[in-house]
């Protein structure tokens, strides 16, 4: 069984008390459609770009956004099926804890297929490995150091039932959801349980736990873009032994320190920007909708991931009629949080009017 080891420090405690203070200001705090839209769109983005940036792609945010719009990018086809599969690996997770699902081994695997497929092989995309693994450094193509020797492949599954059972357990217990998105990602790492593709499974698990728990702070923040401004502090504070057997001995306080103060960092970041976006009561009158309602945001969300919507998707994505869909569509254009893109009379969709 998963047990890890740490403790509550006073600059984890405060970190903590800190994000809870965040987490209810961004909450209560009203904003406008369009620029809660503006926000996520671009915490998606950087969330995208940093978690496959760590990985050694190439494309700046720029060339990200340009993907996520569909619009021609000159780069290698790995880096951009690496930004769109992280794209519907974010969707999928957020479906995920809409649906109030418990976590399973089976929904680590998905979230590897959906980050790996097509740029690795079949056999190996969504599956765990076969073979050994081993962390290095290189320089060039030579291997310089081994810095991590994982588990048997053997124990693999083994070990993430463990850790998908410590996270049900945390869950019953109340244990603070960042201690818990926390572990799960460095216990993915740790295993390293897949031939390729760790790293971003691992950010992407501890997002979900973190969703699910009802710490998604309005999707507005991207723990990614922190890890991305110095790998070195990341990869120093992730790495707790040479190998697995040497990690299931460490004290994972100083991850716990670094993974806690990571997310106050970002979660300041969100508080500067919904600030100054706050409506006053004078605001409020003019605008009349403030909030979106639940099949609002769905929508929303799936247009930010996409680049755009049609009625099509709406139907698709909330299981409703083409009158229901166009309904949905146009209260949204009302609300001018979406502008209408029309090819020809038979080819409409929709962006977002920012």
């Amino acid at each position: 069984m998963f047990n890890p080891k740490y403790s509550i420090t006073n600059s984890v405690l405060n970190d903590l008390l800190e994000i809870a203070d965040v987490k209810s200001l961004v909450l209560r705090t009203p904003i406008l459609p369009i620029q809660e839209a503006k926000l996520r769109r671009l915490a998606l983005i950087r969330m995208i770009h940093s978690s496959t940036s760590i990985e050694g792609n190439i494309l700046n945010r720029y060339e990200v956004e340009k993907v996520l719009a569909n619009e021609k990018v000159d780069a290698p086809k790995r880096d951009i099926f690496e930004v769109k599969n992280y794209r519907d690996a974010l969707l999928y997770i957020s479906k995920f804890a809409e649906e109030k699902e418990k976590i399973a081994v089976k929904t680590i695997l998905e979230i590897h297929r959906l980050a790996t497929k097509n740029t690795i092989d079949k056999d190996k995309c969504g599956k765990f490995r076969k073979d050994k693994v081993y962390v290095v450094s290189r320089r060039g193509d030579k291997i310089i150091k081994v810095s991590y020797t994982g588990p048997e492949a053997k124990i693999a599954p083994k070990l993430v039932g463990d850790l998908v059972e410590w996270i049900g357990k945390a869950e019953k217990e109340n244990i603070c959801p960042v201690i818990a998105a926390a572990f799960a990602h460095s216990e993915i790492a740790a295993i390293h349980p897949f031939a390729d593709g760790n790293g971003r499974t691992a950010r992407l698990l501890a997002t979900l736990v973190l969703y699910r728990r009802g710490y998604d702070f309005r999707k507005l923040f991207a723990l990614e873009d922190y890890y991305n401004q110095n790998r070195a502090a990341y990869y120093k504070a992730i790495h707790l032994g040479k190998n697995y057997q040497e990690r299931l001995k460490a004290d994972l306080t100083n991850w716990l320190e670094y993974f806690a103060g990571g997310f106050k960092f970002e979660m300041r970041g969100v508080k500067e920007a919904v600030i100054p976006l706050s409506l006053d009561a004078k605001m409020k009158s003019k605008v009349g909708q403030v909030y979106l309602d639940k099949k609002q945001i769905k929508i929303v969300d799936f247009m930010m991931a996409m680049g755009r919507v049609d009625r099509n998707d709406v139907e698709n994505i909330l299981s409703v009629s083409p009158a229901t869909a166009k309904r949905l569509i146009q209260s949204l254009v009302k609300t001018k949080l979406l502008k209408q893109n029309k090819q020809s009379s038979k080819n409409i969709f929709y962006e977002l009017n920012i």
